[in-house]
């Protein structure tokens, strides 16, 4: 069975977590602040959290740096704060995922069981997939290609290694910041201007309408995904 841990100081947001997700027979912890939050997850080790950032005795991304010493369990951040700077910073941390209140259930619970399936064994591009099929195209990490349409696409170095980073996190919100270190370099953190540019060539090559991608999502201010 399934264990979340619940890290939020709104009673009633917790209780209507835990009705919903004992409702589909999740096992439940909850906690009001940062310290229970460190110390129940070292305890139960839950398979994800839901974690708020506005937490009376330290900051939510300290509470993610501070799992994220030991352990790599989904983390989705559910927090009021809105503006892109703070939601970046979360995903920086190593939040897995964001959602901003008030919030919808349904979208919440999805969320959460996509968390889920990525952290399984298996789950998503991981080291033991080298061959990712979509409906439209395949990518080949071992030998470094894409296949559409049953012909290779030429793409540049560096459109394939933004390709890379992001079938490897498939499903999986990747912030800016972190694309542009890893496909550019330390130094390249802020030049978003970089990833509008590449993101279009890569829809362009590999999206069936690339003006309505299906693959390569922006969630805007924050990152990008990729789904397939």
């Amino acid at each position: 069975m399934t264990r979340v841990l619940v890290v939020d100081d709104e009673p009633q947001i917790v209780r209507a977590l835990v009705i919903n997700l004992k409702a589909r027979k999740y096992e439940v912890d909850a906690a009001a602040d940062g310290a229970g939050a460190l110390e129940l997850a070292a305890g139960r080790h839950p398979d994800v959290i839901v974690l708020d950032l506005g937490l009376p005795d330290m900051d939510g991304v300290e509470v993610i740096r501070g799992l994220r010493g030991w352990t790599r369990v989904p983390i989705l951040v559910l927090s009021a704060r809105h503006s892109s700077d703070e939601k970046v910073e979360a995903l920086d941390a190593g939040a897995d995922d964001y959602v901003t209140k008030p919030f919808g259930m349904d979208e919440l619970l999805a969320r959460l069981r996509a968390a889920v399936r990525r952290a399984e064994p298996g789950a998503g591009a991981g080291e033991d997939e080298v061959i990712v099929e979509t409906a439209g195209f395949t990518v080949d990490l071992a030998a470094k290609k894409a296949v559409r349409e049953g012909c290779d696409v030429r793409l540049t170095p560096t459109e394939w290694h933004l390709l890379e980073v992001l079938v490897r996190n498939g499903g999986k919100l990747v912030s800016q910041k972190q694309l542009l270190q890893e496909v550019w370099g330390p130094s390249y953190g802020t030049e978003t201007n970089y990833l509008r540019v590449y993101m279009a060539q890569l829809r362009r090559k590999l999206e069936a309408d690339p003006s309505h991608p299906r693959h390569f999502i922006t969630e805007p201010g924050m990152g990008y995904r990729f789904e397939r």
